[in-house]
């Protein structure tokens, strides 16, 4: 409690209102531009480490708490992050999954190996039904990847049979057999993953056609009808979103609503050697961040195509993998994937919230990779204990931004964060009018050591500010399950001077406020 209550001192001395300010920050808030997409929030779940099992799923005879198999404070917290869509079963894991495996009696389903992820056993315990289940607890929107590399186009109508007909045809009375009576909504579809690389080492040209024979029969009732989702290419390419947009025209046989885009943030750069979760030098604080912000770059470059080819914006851009990814712990198997997640990838996950919100009008949803206890993860587990990570807490503090009307954010003045001969910028703002009407701020500062003043101003006066503030005491500041609440956010309230505001951002910090 002493801890907690120095830090709020802190803070309030961080917040007052300065005589003048280095940056300033014109939010056009008479102007709202296009709505950010909720599931630009969206989150991945795939069969990979402890991310189904031990991390949302323990089975109805565990002694972890949990509601018919879901672990119950995981639940909880994915509840309270207001999750609005989830993409499963991969993921590379999508195009080795056969969708009867995980059907019926849990005791009865066949014991597949895990091919791409550790060669380990998977029971299949956690299926269609299971998945449901899920999203249907935390109120979100369905995303089904349909396996393509190992698939066929009649296994794929089977599923969507099973999943979507109210008739009384065998596949949905086998639905019914197995426990539900009702059709599932499928809200989006994905065909196959990374048909690049684990997905099928296709060409761009060779896909196209398979994704037109594939779309061609994705047959559902007229009242549920998937968004159905390209796979496209990775990180700077292009070539993908121009063969898709050329090839695919939309006929009363074939649609395609979108087009996905895979980009992790590698600190170094390289996959050889990615660098480490904690103890990591300044040199890949900021990488960290440069890596990050070359997003910018490959969204611009891939809807400059898609408006020369689709003006009316009828395709949207799915970032549906993203997130930090680094070298494992010694001693943690490469194929789980688990990492820890530190203050520097919460500052990573808000920097891209601000650049998906600049693209609202095309993207609209990520999938950030994953959800518990892979990669970049909201959650970690470890038997009965669970801890938020600093990601988590950015998802939650970025809430009110979920179908927010954009508002654009000029910045001037803002100083340049410099390491070597690379540099970015010190200060990162984003701004949105809520689906409550109140106007939200989201300000990152990515300096490791020096703040930043920031003086606000908009159409309308700016009388007070509140929200919270994310930042720690270290560059690698983490929770842990001895220490599970070292960094979370912390209470703001600011006060405004002459209808501006003039905020002072810590070093390494996150701010959402509400303004009125």
């Amino acid at each position: 409690m002493i801890a907690r209550s120095l830090f709020l001192s802190l803070a309030a001395l961080f917040f007052s209102v300065q005589a003048h300010a280095d940056t300033r920050l014109r939010l056009q808030d008479d102007q709202p531009g296009p709505t950010i997409h909720k599931n630009v929030y969206g989150q991945f779940a795939e069969h990979l480490g402890r991310g189904i099992y031990g991390g949302v799923w323990v089975g109805e005879s565990s002694r972890i708490p949990n509601t018919r198999g879901f672990r119950n404070d995981v639940v909880q917290a994915l509840k309270e992050l207001q999750v609005p869509v989830v993409r499963w079963p991969g993921g590379c894991y999508a195009d080795q999954y056969h969708w009867r495996d995980g059907i019926g009696p849990r005791s009865e389903r066949k014991k597949t190996i895990n091919v791409n992820w550790g060669d380990v056993v998977e029971d299949n315990s956690f299926g269609t039904h299971e998945f449901f289940e899920l999203v249907e607890m935390l109120g979100a929107d369905a995303y089904v990847n349909i396996n393509v590399g190992t698939g066929t186009p009649g296994e794929m109508m089977e599923w969507i049979e099973y999943m979507t007909s109210a008739s009384d045809s065998t596949l949905a009375n086998l639905r019914r057999k197995n426990g539900r009576a009702k059709p599932w909504r499928v809200h989006y579809l994905g065909i196959g993953n990374e048909t690049w690389g684990c997905g099928g080492s296709m060409s761009p040209q060779h896909y196209s056609d398979v994704y037109r024979q594939f779309a061609t029969f994705v047959k559902t009732p007229a009242d549920n009808r998937p968004i159905i989702v390209a796979s496209g290419g990775n990180n700077e390419e292009t070539v993908w979103t121009q063969q898709l947009i050329d090839s695919v025209k939309e006929s009363w046989t074939l649609r395609m609503d979108g087009i996905a885009h895979h980009y992790y943030t590698i600190p170094t750069g390289s996959w050889e050697r990615k660098g480490f979760a904690l103890g990591f030098p300044e040199s890949e604080w900021f990488s960290a961040f440069f890596q990050t912000l070359r997003i910018r770059g490959f969204l611009e470059s891939n809807v400059r195509v898609l408006d020369a080819k689709d003006p009316k914006k009828k395709v949207g851009f799915f970032v549906d993998e993203w997130g930090t990814w680094y070298d494992s712990a010694e001693g943690a198997s490469q194929a789980n994937l688990y990492q820890q997640n530190s203050l520097r990838d919460a500052l990573v996950a808000a920097l891209n919230f601000h650049v998906f919100h600049d693209f609202a009008e095309r993207v609209r949803m990520t999938n950030i990779a994953q959800m518990v206890n892979v990669l970049q993860a909201m959650i970690l587990t470890d038997g009965q204990s669970m801890l938020l990570t600093p990601t988590y807490h950015a998802f939650h503090m970025y809430r009110p931004f979920q179908g927010a009307r954009h508002v654009r954010a000029q910045l001037r003045d803002v100083p340049d964060y410099r390491v070597g001969n690379r540099r970015i910028p010190k200060v990162s703002a984003t701004a949105g009018i809520g689906k409550d009407g109140k106007l939200y701020l989201g300000l990152i500062n990515t300096h490791p050591s020096q703040a930043e003043r920031v003086q606000v101003s908009a159409a309308r006066s700016l009388a007070k500010a509140s929200g919270r503030l994310l930042s720690g005491s270290a560059l690698d500041a983490h929770n842990t399950f001895a220490a599970p609440n070292q960094i979370r956010p912390t209470p703001v309230e600011l006060t405004g001077s002459g209808g501006q505001l003039q905020v002072e951002l810590p070093p390494r910090s996150v701010l959402v406020v509400a303004l009125e």
